[in-house]
C-alpha cells in the first residue's frame, strides 16, 4: 500500500494521480467513492463476469438430478392439481 502521496485537484475539477498509483490500476476499473468531511475513499468494485455460453454448456453437461421429475410426472401432477381445483 502506498501512503503519504499528495495529489491535487485541478482547476477543472479533476484529481491528478501520480504515475506510481496509476501503474497499479488496471484499465477500465471502476470504484465506489465515499466522501466525508476529511477523506475520500475509493473502493474497487468487484464486478463478476459471467460467460453465459460457457455456463449453459456446463449446465447441459451436468447429469440429471436423481430426484428430478420426468415430464410425464410433472404433467400428472398438473392434471391432479387442476382436478382438485375444479372439484371445489
Amino acid at each position: 500500500m502506498i501512503r503519504g502521496i499528495v495529489i491535487s485537484l485541478t482547476e477543472d475539477g479533476r484529481l491528478e494521480l501520480p504515475p506510481e498509483i496509476l501503474s497499479q490500476l488496471p484499465p477500465n476499473v471502476q470504484f465506489e467513492v465515499s466522501v466525508s468531511e476529511n477523506e475520500i475513499i475509493l473502493k474497487k468494485l468487484q464486478i463478476p463476469t459471467v460467460d453465459l455460453d460457457n455456463f449453459f454448456q456446463r449446465l447441459e453437461q451436468q447429469p440429471p438430478a436423481p430426484d428430478e421429475l420426468s415430464l410425464e410426472e410433472i404433467s400428472e401432477l398438473v392434471k391432479e392439481v387442476r382436478r382438485k381445483r375444479r372439484a371445489r
